[in-house]
């Protein structure tokens, strides 16, 4: 990543690195949810491990991060003889892409209010330090 916002900025942005920005995913969940996303129906932890060749609590371990970022949905299948299983899907893109919209805006307020913080502390200084003219 990145070093400073400048340095962000200056580089590609695409959307793979989208996700990484705002939740801070990792290869595999990007390749988890590429794979969830490109699925015609729910899968389950199984399956996807499957996919991506890795073990059932490797993949496991990248799905529940994926749900903890709120982009990824679980949902409970009950057997009638009774048990369960879950199964995992995207959450609609313009729900999340409305979360990362709200989280920047949130983000842009907050950086807006630091750089007024910094324009009062450093422009306060300044005059303090400067000598009295005659």
């Amino acid at each position: 990543m990145p070093a400073s916002m400048t340095e962000y900025l200056g580089g590609e942005i695409d959307c793979e690195r989208l996700l990484d920005c705002f939740h801070g995913l990792k290869d595999l969940d990007r390749r988890v949810y590429d794979v969830l996303a490109e699925s015609d129906t729910a899968m389950t932890v199984d399956d996807i491990a499957d996919v991506v060749d890795r073990e059932r609590s490797t993949a496991y371990r990248s799905v529940k991060r994926l749900v903890d970022a709120g982009v990824v949905e679980r949902e409970q299948i009950n057997y009638d003889e009774g048990g369960y299983y879950h199964v995992f899907e995207p959450r609609p893109t313009d729900e999340v892409a409305d979360e990362m919209q709200a989280t920047l805006n949130e983000f842009y307020a907050e950086m807006g209010t630091l750089i007024g913080e910094f324009r009062d502390e450093y422009d306060d200084a300044a005059r303090v330090s400067l000598p009295a003219e005659s």
